[in-house]
């Protein structure tokens, strides 16, 4: 005999446990958020100071104007750098959330036709129709539910190829505008 309240209780459960892996995820990612943060400031604090300590130490104009084309150059590769782990961490931390909704979505789609099936086997006399029509209601909105994620990942994958793109050419034309004032200088 079907059990309604094993299935809720089940249900219910598995809802807990995603909930804890959803909530350790997220802590996970802020952990390594903050530690990019930290690492950055800890840099910029350095680079600050060694700069002053050149600049304080620079004999003449030329010198001066060579170290100002060294520290935008070295402060464009921090930045760069700074947003690129920033953007790997926003992708791995969007992969991880994808992966944890897709199973959490496999999960439930699993558990939702296990109980269709346990209470049709149930079911009163003459509601075949009625039972058939929620699976097939049921079947359509998981078809549908695998297009959309499908669509969403292909447009994932097309932005995050546009932004490494991007990326690396914003480094290389840094570069050239550093090697263009040094040369100028």
């Amino acid at each position: 005999m079907y059990n309604a309240s094993e299935s809720f209780s089940e249900f219910n459960q598995a809802n807990v446990a995603n909930a804890i892996k959803l909530a350790s995820f997220s802590i996970e990612n802020a952990e390594k958020l903050v530690n990019l943060n930290i690492n950055a400031a800890k840099l910029a604090i350095a680079q600050a100071i060694e700069g002053a300590q050149a600049a304080a130490s620079a004999k003449d104009v030329q010198e001066l104007l060579d170290l100002r084309a060294k520290l935008a150059e070295v402060g464009v590769q921090s930045a760069t750098g700074y947003s690129r782990t920033l953007y790997e961490l926003s992708s791995e931390a969007q992969a991880g959330f994808s992966a944890l909704a897709e199973e959490t979505w496999k999960a439930y789609t699993k558990g939702v036709a296990s109980w269709v099936e346990k209470a049709s086997q149930t079911a009163p006399a003459g509601s075949d129709m009625a039972v058939n029509a929620f699976k097939s209601t049921f079947a359509a909105s998981t078809a549908a539910f695998d297009q959309f994620q499908k669509a969403t990942r292909q447009v994932v994958d097309l932005a995050d190829a546009s932004v490494r793109a991007a990326t690396d050419s914003a480094t290389k034309a840094a570069v050239t505008a550093t090697a263009k004032a040094k040369r100028a200088s």
